[in-house]
């Protein structure tokens, strides 16, 4: 009997040691995370200025207890201008923004996509005002 309990007991301690090692992998491996998706979210933030909402984190639970960062968003307002060459700007302004990180995800593509096509349309409208509004160009200098 005392053997097994001398067994059991030197068992313990090596079992706790891979615990604990593990668990200080995982805790790094949050920590990495958590880094990459601030920096992620701040590029956006920066690059988007005023049509940048505020930054929503997702959080999850660490075995040290610790809350870690694992996920964010940072909502970017698509809007036209109130001409269609305030809307290319606006619209460039979006895509910059969106595309700002190192690694879009492809909700910030999707985004970049949709700014695409504000632009796309603004000139479309832009150049037909510019053809039914031809200026008037003086030859005479």
């Amino acid at each position: 009997m005392i053997g097994k309990i001398s067994d059991t007991t030197a068992y313990y301690p090596a079992n706790n040691h891979k615990n604990d090692l593990k668990k200080q992998q995982i805790i790094q491996k949050l920590r990495m995370i958590e880094q990459k998706v601030k920096a992620h979210e701040m590029a956006h933030k920066t690059a988007g200025g005023e049509l940048t909402g505020p930054v929503h984190y997702k959080y999850q639970k660490g075995p040290d207890g610790r809350l870690y960062i694992v996920g964010g968003e940072v909502p970017i307002k698509i809007k036209v201008g109130k001409t269609p060459e305030e809307t290319i700007q606006i619209a460039r302004k979006i895509k910059r923004a969106a595309l700002a990180p190192s690694d879009p995800s492809p909700q910030d593509r999707a985004v970049a996509a949709r700014a695409s096509i504000l632009e796309m349309k603004a000139r479309i409208e832009l150049s037909k005002q510019q053809s039914e509004n031809p200026q008037k160009i003086s030859i005479y200098v």
